[in-house]
């Protein structure tokens, strides 16, 4: 069996033939392959980092997940932001970032601070305030994001802080 890869600007399944004059097939019919020099950078951004996706449904239909990658270069901080209703998983493809969030449940709300490597998993509940901050002066820090929203809902903030809870 040989293998038979996409090359850029394909689409989806370019080795299926499509027959002149046919209606293209649905995005939901088809697997999609989405190369690495062919994310979306056109998405939600935040200060001090960039998002480029590749899985949402403006870029293959996607219904209920988004999913791309984050580039926090060296020396730099993002702003603080939460993902609305998302929740959102995060892996550490390279660098060492750090993410800050709040944390409120004792007397005194205290900034807590994640110190990640290469292969950590994150997990950001939906509506957390937090900022992502790559300490390296050198080497910039990428992760690998998912989101359970089909689109990446980002929602910058003018500060760290606790959201009021529903029960208050």
């Amino acid at each position: 069996m040989s293998e038979q890869s996409t090359t850029p600007g394909e689409g989806f399944h370019p080795h299926l033939p499509d027959a002149p004059g046919s209606p293209a097939a649905p995005l939901r019919t088809r697997l999609h392959h989405i190369r690495a020099d062919s994310l979306d950078g056109d998405t939600a951004q935040t200060g001090g980092m960039r998002r480029f996706s590749a899985v949402s449904g403006k870029t293959v239909g996607s219904e209920k997940l988004w999913m791309g990658q984050t580039h926090v270069a060296p020396a730099t901080s993002s702003s603080d932001h939460h993902h609305g209703e998302s929740e959102t998983a995060i892996h550490v493809v390279s660098g060492h970032p750090e993410f800050v969030f709040l944390d409120d449940s004792g007397d005194e709300p205290q900034e807590v601070r994640l110190r990640t490597s290469p292969g950590d998993y994150i997990f950001v509940p939906p509506f957390v305030p937090h900022r992502e901050e790559n300490p390296d002066l050198a080497e910039e820090a990428v992760v690998v994001i998912a989101r359970s929203t089909q689109e990446a809902i980002v929602v910058n903030l003018p500060r760290l802080y606790a959201l009021p809870s529903d029960d208050a």
